[in-house]
């Protein structure tokens, strides 16, 4: 009888520290948990303006909007990104100031209520630390240029191996996967109406 006082003692520290050692893998858990989420990959995907006006067709505007085949084509775009995470989805949409580029994103911002973040053409390595900064383990569309594409992909570590974009190609996507750790990768596709080069 004089040991069970001391046997109850051993059980309540053994009791104790099984406790204390499921709330320390509790919190081992919950903090790699968030340490990986806060470390997921985040998807960039590119894509040029669509058709836009040409000169005969404008008003003397430097800034031409979409033409039909352009505005088709932005609701192609639309309809193949909408659901582009079938969890998720397009967290956020960049767009230079230009009506064709606003334009063509324009659909799909609309289908997903999200806004258009401007961002200037020129200065493209800013809206790539913005984006990699604010939006890190999302997925997020952009919407360039023929001339300011491929530096923005060769930017991010990407391949620098973009090929140069005709004048009247505009049916690219490139998605750049950037993994929290290991190598960027550069997937093209195709959507719309397909660019067919001259000769």
């Amino acid at each position: 009888m004089q040991n069970d006082p001391e046997k109850l003692n051993k059980r309540r520290k053994r009791r104790r520290r099984r406790i204390q050692v499921v709330i320390l893998y509790t919190a081992i858990a919950v903090g790699l948990a968030w340490f990986f989420e806060l470390q997921a990959t985040t998807t960039i995907i590119f894509v040029r303006h669509a058709e836009k006006e040409v000169p005969g067709q404008m008003t003397g505007s430097d800034d031409p909007a979409l033409s039909a085949a352009g505005r088709a084509r932005a609701a192609e775009l639309a309809r193949q990104l909408v659901d582009a995470d079938v969890v998720a989805g397009v967290d956020a949409i960049y767009s230079t100031p230009y009506k064709r580029t606003q334009e063509t994103v324009a659909p799909l911002a609309d289908a997903l209520q999200l806004p258009i973040n401007i961002y200037d053409a020129n200065d493209r390595q800013t809206v790539l630390d913005d984006i990699l900064k604010e939006h890190k383990g999302k997925i997020i569309v952009i919407v360039g240029h023929s001339n300011t594409l491929p530096e923005l992909i060769a930017n991010l570590g990407a391949s620098k191996k973009v090929p140069e974009i005709d004048e009247d190609e505009y049916d690219n996507i490139y998605v750049v996967s950037i993994p929290w750790f290991g190598k960027t990768k550069t997937i093209r596709l195709r959507y719309g109406k397909p660019y067919l080069p001259a000769g």
